[in-house]
């Protein structure tokens, strides 16, 4: 009979919640007060958006990520909707444009200068008319490019193809018809072949967006949903609502069988709304409660119970809602695996919250920074549209590479081929063969494109943030938070440079070996 432990191992079992101090946090900013249930919140590596509060029309303010500290009042804003703004999403492959949706029925796309706002932008780039009510909600495609969905209070969800040179689009692409009251929440499986919905009559419908056919549809009266997510490639859904008795619930779906829940959970009897956030390369879910001040994190698992509860981060102020950086704009030399940013109207502060697995090399740590999601699209709009299904395009959140940087990559196929031969020959034993010594020309040709990328100003970039681009400091507070972003890109630059002195004597020791074997003969 063998005995298994209480608890289960894991490399996330102490994972924390960290709040920035008050000068990185986003003070005098004057967030909504609108009761609608979104994130009013939108954050990728270059800014952060929020919705805000004003009097006439809807506007959102676009602030850079590096801008802390006290708001202008007189900052400029983004200001072309005539009412309310409901929901902004960025680009996932563009950080510079922007989504919006309003009460006006229209939505809109705009783009960011890469500088500071110096006026009002009241112009978008493109105009969608199409909903007959309020549009609540947008979403971009996960893998193809210009491809926009929005959700209206008309019961429509319709798709927008934004590959196109006019100005003003009237005419979307699809409609998808299938639900009969406002739909709540969209996601999205990995490759954007499925759309999974939940709407205001208390069903999950799962739905192949480009033909608009109902897949799956849950009708399971015990469960209120109000929030669905799919959980990457594990083939199940998420979603959070409230019980018969208004506690309020979460819930875990087969996605091949909506009919019973895998998992049904109550947690509490508050009233507000949960935002559940998924974490692919960590398998780490986040639920995060609308008027609460705490963050409960979850680890899923293929084998039950499916959901394995980890801790609470905990905090006195209530949130109205949150965003969330992508992986690529995290820190990872502080082993930094996602971050929230915290809107608390009560003190008009937006608050960063990173959550950190606890490690004492400061060194990178593969293990918990997989390969993930990066800025270059999968596919066109037109091949997503033909019905072409395509995952996402995975990077490296390694510091120096181009792929925190979001740059091209240099290196040619076949380059690549032949150094990764190297690397399994170096695997091998000590010595090369003999039969492949143009291989040492390949790395030194490897190291020569790594030094231009340095010269190219790649090396200036840290998590997609060019250190030069920055305004210079107007306060006390702000030259030291430059200091201190110049100290972590100095200790990255030379961990950079030990690696290649470490490459550089690997590559000595190979043609020492190339030498000798060539004398013996």
């Amino acid at each position: 009979m063998s005995w298994h432990p209480q608890y289960r191992s894991s490399k996330f079992r102490h994972v924390y919640g960290k709040a920035a101090s008050k000068e990185k946090c986003y003070d005098c900013v004057p967030i909504t007060h609108d009761v609608h249930d979104n994130q009013f919140c939108a954050v990728n590596p270059h800014f952060i958006a929020v919705v805000t509060e004003c009097v006439g029309g809807g506007t959102f303010l676009v602030i850079p990520i590096h801008q802390t500290g006290k708001l202008d009042p007189h900052y400029p804003k983004i200001c072309g909707h005539k009412g309310n703004v409901l929901d902004i999403k960025w680009n996932p492959f563009n950080d510079f444009v922007i989504a919006s949706c309003s009460e006006d029925t229209t939505v809109k796309i705009w783009d960011v200068p890469n500088h500071l706002l110096t006026r009002n932008i009241t112009s978008p780039k493109k105009e969608l008319l199409g909903h007959a009510r309020r549009v609540g909600l947008i979403e971009w495609h996960p893998t193809a490019n210009n491809i926009l969905f929005s959700s209206g209070y008309d019961y429509k969800i319709m798709i927008w193809n934004l590959d196109t040179t006019e100005a003003v689009i009237s005419n979307p692409v699809k409609i998808l018809d299938a639900h009969k009251d406002v739909v709540l929440s969209m996601s999205f499986n990995t490759d954007g072949s499925l759309l999974a919905t939940a709407c205001k009559d208390r069903k999950i419908r799962l739905i192949e967006p480009r033909e608009g056919t109902i897949l799956q549809e849950a009708s399971y009266k015990s469960h209120r949903v109000n929030k669905v997510l799919f959980l990457g490639n594990m083939k199940k859904l998420f979603s959070t609502g409230t019980s018969r008795w208004n506690n309020r619930q979460i819930a875990l779906w087969d996605q091949n069988d909506l009919s019973v829940p895998l998992l049904e959970e109550d947690l509490d009897g508050s009233s507000g709304l949960l935002f559940p956030f998924y974490d692919s390369d960590t398998h780490m879910l986040y639920i995060v409660g609308k008027g609460d001040g705490n963050i409960r994190y979850y680890e899923i698992s293929d084998e039950k119970p499916y959901l394995n509860y980890l801790m609470e981060y905990r905090s006195p102020l209530p949130q109205k809602g949150v965003g969330m950086m992508p992986k690529r704009g995290l820190e990872v030399s502080a082993c930094e695996i996602f971050r929230f940013y915290k809107l608390i109207p009560t003190k008009s502060l937006i608050e960063p919250i990173s959550m950190i697995v606890p490690r004492r090399s400061e060194s990178y740590q593969e293990d918990i920074y997989p390969l993930t999601i990066g800025t270059q699209p999968a596919l066109t709009a037109q091949e997503w549209l033909n019905g072409v299904n395509k995952g996402p395009l995975l990077v490296s959140l390694r510091p120096g590479s181009a792929a925190v940087n979001s740059l091209p990559q240099i290196l040619e196929p076949d380059s690549l081929m032949e150094t990764t031969d190297l690397s399994q020959h170096e695997g091998q034993g000590g010595r090369m063969p003999l039969e492949e010594p143009h291989e040492i020309k390949d790395s030194r040709k490897q190291l020569k494109v790594d030094e231009e990328l340095s010269k190219n100003g790649q090396i200036c970039l840290s998590n997609g943030f060019d250190i030069f681009q920055c305004p210079p400091p107007r306060t006390e507070n702000e030259l030291l938070q430059m200091f201190y972003r110049q100290q972590e890109e100095i200790r990255r630059l030379r961990e950079l440079l030990k690696q290649r002195n470490v490459r550089i004597k690997q590559l000595e020791l190979e043609l020492r070996n190339h030498c000798m074997d060539t004398d013996d003969y």
